[in-house]
C-alpha cells in the first residue's frame, strides 16, 4: 500500500476491523481522530451485503452508551446501527458539531449506510444538536428529540424530516415539547410519559423507529412491507382500544388515521374519531389542557420577571422575598403524596427554575435559595 495517504489508510483499516455484533460497544475510537468515540450498536445479523439505517444519538453529558442503550432493542428488531457520541455534550457548539464530523465520517468508513434512511436523536441540549445537524443537511430522514426542541427556540409550522418527540410529566421542558407538537404540521408526533426529563425508556424508542418505519415507507424512502405495515397497525389499534379516557382515545385515533392513511383503510376509525372530536367531554378535557399550560406559562413567566428584578437595587430585597414565596408554595405542591396535574406542574417550574439559575443566575443570595429547594425538585 506504498504512496497511499494516510486518511486512505486508516479507512481500509477501519473497514476492515471485525467488530462484535448484538452487543454495545462502549468506546470505539475515530480512526482518523482518535480524540473522538462513541458507542456503538450494530444488529446481530449485521452485514455489509446490504445498507442500513442509522441513529447518530447525542447525550447532554457526553455518555455515547446512554441512547445507545435505550435504542439496543429497538435497533436489533428494526436493523438500525445506532451511534451515540462520546464527545458530544452540553456547552460548546462547534465541539459538538466537530464530534458529528468525525462520528459521522468514522461510520460512513467502516459500514455500509442506507443514505436515505439516517436519523438523529438526542436528549435535552443532545436533542438540539440533533435537530441542529437534520436543519443543516438535507440528508436526515428523521429526528427523535428528547426533552428538548429546536436548537434556536424558534417554533416551525413545517420540518423536511419527520420528528418524533418525547417528554416526561414532570419534565421542566413539556411545554416546549407541547408547543412543539401544536405548532408543526409536517409528520410528527410528540409522546408523553410519566416521568421526568430523561431519555425515552427502551419500550418508548421500539415505538419511535416503529412510527419512523411508517413514514419512511409513506415518504417512499423504503419499500412498502405489508407484513410490518399490518404488524404495526395491529399495535396501534390496540393500543387506541387500552385508552380509557374519551380524550386519549380521540388523541389516539387522529394519530392512527394520520399515520396509516394511504397505507390501510382507515375509515372507521376516522369516523370514530370525528364523532369522539365533537363530543363536550372530549372538547371540555382539551380546554383544560390548554388552560393549565397557560397558567403554567403565565407563571413561568412571573418568575422571570422577579429573577430579572433582583439585578436591580431597588428590587431586590421585594423580589427575594416574592421569589422565596413562591418556590415555597411549589416546594409544598411538589411534595405532596398524590399525583395531581398541580404536583406535575410544580415540579416541572421547580426545576425549570433551578436549571435556569445553573446557567444564568448570579446573585449568590439567590443560589442559596434555591438550593434549599433543590431536594424537593430532584431529578425526576
Amino acid at each position: 500500500m506504498r504512496g497511499y495517504p494516510l486518511l486512505a489508510l486508516l479507512v481500509v483499516a477501519a473497514r476492515a476491523e471485525v467488530l462484535p455484533r448484538g452487543r454495545l460497544i462502549e468506546d470505539l475510537k475515530c480512526a482518523a481522530d482518535p480524540s473522538q468515540g462513541y458507542a456503538l450498536y450494530l444488529p446481530s445479523n449485521y452485514s455489509s451485503e446490504r445498507a442500513w439505517s442509522l441513529i447518530l444519538a447525542f447525550d447532554p453529558r457526553a455518555r455515547g452508551s446512554a441512547p445507545v442503550e435505550r435504542f439496543q432493542a429497538a435497533a436489533e428488531t428494526y436493523g438500525y446501527i445506532v451511534a451515540g457520541s462520546n464527545n458530544s455534550r452540553n456547552g460548546s457548539g462547534e465541539s459538538s458539531m466537530a464530534a458529528v464530523r468525525a462520528m459521522s465520517a468514522d461510520l460512513d468508513a467502516r459500514f455500509r449506510i442506507d443514505e436515505r434512511r439516517m436519523y438523529t436523536a438526542g436528549l435535552s441540549g443532545g436533542a438540539r444538536v440533533a435537530l441542529q445537524v437534520a436543519l443543516g443537511t438535507d440528508k436526515i430522514a428523521g429526528v427523535i428529540a428528547s426533552s428538548a426542541g429546536w436548537p434556536d427556540a424558534t417554533p416551525r409550522k413545517s420540518a423536511p424530516f419527520a420528528v418524533f418527540g418525547t417528554a416526561g410529566t414532570e419534565d421542566f421542558n413539556y411545554l416546549e415539547m407541547r408547543l412543539l407538537d401544536r405548532t408543526l404540521t409536517t409528520p410528527h408526533r410528540v409522546a408523553i410519559f410519566d416521568g421526568g426529563h430523561t431519555w425515552l425508556s427502551s419500550d418508548l424508542a421500539v415505538e419511535a423507529l416503529e412510527w419512523m418505519e411508517i413514514q419512511a415507507m409513506k415518504s417512499g424512502r423504503r419499500a412498502r412491507d405489508e407484513a410490518l405495515i399490518e404488524k404495526i397497525f395491529v399495535k396501534r389499534v390496540a393500543r387506541v382500544e387500552a385508552q380509557t379516557q374519551e380524550k386519549d382515545v380521540w388523541l389516539a385515533l387522529a394519530a392512527l388515521t394520520s399515520d396509516f392513511s394511504g397505507l390501510r383503510d382507515v375509515s372507521k376509525f376516522a369516523a370514530r374519531e370525528t364523532e369522539l372530536r365533537r363530543r363536550k367531554a372530549v372538547k371540555d378535557a382539551l380546554k383544560k389542557d390548554r388552560a393549565e399550560e397557560q397558567r403554567e406559562e403565565r407563571l413561568m413567566a412571573g418568575l422571570a420577571v422577579l429573577e430579572a428584578g433582583i439585578a436591580d437595587p431597588n428590587q431586590r430585597a421585594a423580589n427575594l422575598a416574592q421569589l422565596k414565596d413562591r418556590l415555597t408554595d411549589l416546594s409544598r405542591q411538589a411534595g405532596a403524596s398524590q399525583d395531581s396535574s398541580e404536583r406535575r406542574m410544580a415540579r416541572r417550574m421547580l426545576r425549570g427554575a433551578l436549571v435556569g439559575a445553573m446557567e444564568s443566575a448570579k446573585d449568590p443570595e439567590y443560589r442559596k435559595l434555591l438550593d434549599r429547594f433543590r431536594p424537593m425538585a430532584g431529578n425526576r
